[in-house]
């Protein structure tokens, strides 16, 4: 009777402690977030104050305007399908889990490649990162925004190999939870993006 009673308190302290452990992680990402929000208002502050220094270079209004506006849609798109792709899984659909994933990393890697094409575009035209501080800044702002998405779909392809293999468990759901709120936050990021640097500079 003792060792079945201790038995029970071990597996039930097991537990307890893996709940705790999945909660300090939920909780390591949003310190995380926080963090990468201040990474982002430091870029957007050092935007507005060196967006007009072009020392007589391209400008804001030199922006290819069907190429932000395509990006801003197929960003907007991919956070549509990883909301869907949660919905699969909480329904417990592990092939439309992997599915949507697999259609919001792809429209994640054509957000890349087009914002790659641009300034690739734009140093072809002497557009480089060190002509002005204008580029400068804009070059760190965006740019540091690619490198988020980029690690975003490399780590969205980890989760679907997890998921494939696993299954949809409590971690691999916490896992997409918080996937998905990143990428979220980076469709937000994009919003300002989109707004204080190319409608305001083509305007």
């Amino acid at each position: 009777m003792s060792q079945s009673v201790t038995a029970h308190m071990s597996g039930h302290g097991s537990d307890h402690g893996h709940a705790d452990q999945e909660e300090l992680k939920v909780l390591g990402f949003w310190i995380f977030l926080v963090t990468d929000c201040l990474l982002f208002a430091t870029f957007f502050a050092a935007y507005a104050v060196l967006h007009s220094h072009t020392n007589g270079g391209f400008t804001a209004k030199d922006f290819d305007i069907p190429g932000f506006i395509a990006e801003t849609f197929i960003l907007l798109v991919s956070s549509f399908t990883s909301g869907i792709a949660v919905l699969a899984m909480h329904k417990g659909k592990k092939k439309a889990l992997i599915g949507w994933l697999i259609v919001t990393a792809v429209l994640g890697a054509t957000f890349v490649a087009l914002e790659i094409n641009e300034f690739v575009s734009m140093v072809a035209e002497g557009a480089t990162l060190t002509k002005s501080a204008f580029l400068t800044s804009f070059f760190s702002l965006v740019g540091t925004h690619g490198v988020h998405v980029s690690f975003g779909i490399l780590w969205m392809i980890g989760l679907m190999i997890q998921i494939a293999k696993r299954g949809i468990t409590p971690v691999t759901t916490r896992k997409i939870s918080i996937i998905s709120l990143y990428w979220h936050f980076l469709d937000a990021v994009w919003i300002f993006i989109f707004t204080v640097v190319y409608l305001m500079g083509v305007m």
